[in-house]
């Protein structure tokens, strides 16, 4: 039990008077690759920044789809809507992922944050959606909103919810992959993947099929764990093995990825990351919140790029 209340603190990270630490220790990791993304505290950019382009335009590509991972969710999908269950840290972050999300999207819509449907008019997927934890609150925000996912078992999982409320019950839910959505031409004003890149066989390829489905000019969101020490210890070590908060094996430290590493993935998928954020975990109140700690969990909200060729 020591070690376990060792690793939650590790897990709730440095405290918010920090910040500015956090910012100067970060900044220099990023200015290698573009010294003008923003962190969480950093103040908003009148207008998202565009870099000229090195990419190809996207052509059809091999499944990024993992198949071992999909039998893993495969065979806990009836939990999903269980907040008590093995999704109840997603449960439990959820408010503040979508914190984060209205935030950054207002602003890159110029949409009215304080509107209980600020996003009124625009198309979004949610890639990887699982049981519809957050196609559900995007829809009750007023998008139009798809939701995929490779598992069949979350896909009905995820209708039968949406149908018990009016606001959801028009998402359009789909077993299929973001490459197929690819195939068929499909484009979104926002695309998202939260908790699903570190599950799929080949994340270069997946954001290649993110930002073939993002409009140029649209928003693209991941979230995902950081490849780090202390990742490995709170994520794995503390969440699955100590706490059982999740069922052993549902992460490979080996498959997370650093917040440079998504980056410039991003960045040659023609996405540019505009702004990340940490997220991190109070024992003390169960609640998350957001932060520069980029240490663990962490969000990215990222734009396509615009160029002529698009």
């Amino acid at each position: 039990m020591a070690l376990a209340l060792k690793l939650l603190k590790q897990l709730r990270g440095p405290s918010t008077t920090t910040s500015t630490i956090l910012y100067r220790n970060l900044r220099p990791r990023f200015s290698n690759l573009r010294s003008t993304i923003r962190l969480f505290s950093d103040p908003p950019l009148s207008e998202p920044l565009t870099i000229p382009p090195h990419q190809k335009p996207h052509s059809p590509s091999p499944s990024s789809l993992n198949q071992y991972e999909l039998a893993k969710f495969a065979a806990i999908a009836e939990t999903w809507w269980d907040s008590e269950g093995p999704f109840k840290p997603l449960h439990q972050l959820n408010p503040t992922r979508l914190a984060f999300i209205r935030s950054t999207l207002c602003r890159h819509f110029g949409r009215d944050p304080l509107s209980p449907r600020p996003f009124e008019g625009l198309k979004f997927v949610d890639v990887g959606c699982g049981g519809g934890i957050v196609s559900e609150p995007l829809a009750r925000l007023g998008a139009t909103v798809m939701g995929v996912d490779a598992v069949e078992k979350n896909i009905k999982i995820a209708r039968l919810h949406a149908d018990l409320d009016p606001l959801t019950s028009s998402i359009e839910y789909r077993c299929t992959t973001a490459e197929k959505l690819v195939e068929e031409q499909k484009n979104f004003d926002a695309v998202f993947a939260l908790e699903v890149i570190e599950h799929v066989a080949d994340p270069a390829e997946f954001c290649k099929s993110l930002a073939a489905l993002t409009v140029p000019g649209g928003a693209t969101v991941i979230s995902t764990i950081n490849r780090s020490m202390r990742a490995y210890a709170t994520a794995i070590v503390a969440a699955e093995y100590l706490l059982h908060w999740l069922p052993k094996g549902t992460h490979q430290w080996s498959s997370f990825l650093t917040p440079e590493e998504l980056a410039l993935i991003l960045e040659r998928a023609s996405i540019s990351v505009q702004e990340m954020a940490g997220f991190v975990y109070n024992p003390l109140t169960g609640r998350w919140s957001l932060s520069d700690d980029v240490n663990v969990n962490f969000i990215a909200y990222a734009t396509k790029i615009k160029t002529a060729n698009l």
